[in-house]
């Protein structure tokens, strides 16, 4: 089952909404880059809650069909990595978002609004 990438975007940013991620961003990088056509970005206040919103994020995306093609930093809990093809989660401990600010880095790219 083939899922589009706007779609894989709205389905993470529903699991990191539900384990109450904060400061939820999606960056529309489509014409940007070649690596996705999607950033998403949030944190969790703990290395616990790092780990349960990465947990739904996997959940879900699985649950919808789509193809998980890896995650990288879940052990640390500080900054993972989640690679869903054209959407890249990224899922910050709030201590390391602000450090990295990746959003500065991708500041060309349009904020996506949601509903």
């Amino acid at each position: 089952m083939t899922i589009n990438s706007e779609k894989l975007m709205r389905i993470a940013v529903a699991a990191a909404e539900e384990k109450k991620a904060s400061r939820i961003v999606a960056l529309n990088l489509t014409g940007i880059s070649l690596v996705s056509d999607y950033f998403v970005i949030c944190h969790g206040n703990s290395d616990t809650q790092v780990q349960a919103i990465t947990t739904e994020i996997k959940k879900r995306v699985e649950e919808s069909g789509a193809r998980l093609r890896g995650v990288e930093g879940l052990d640390s809990a500080r900054w993972v990595l989640i690679d869903i093809g054209d959407v890249v989660v990224h899922v910050f401990h709030r201590d390391e978002r602000d450090y990295y600010n990746i959003e500065r880095l991708w500041s060309d790219a349009k904020v996506v609004e949601f509903a």
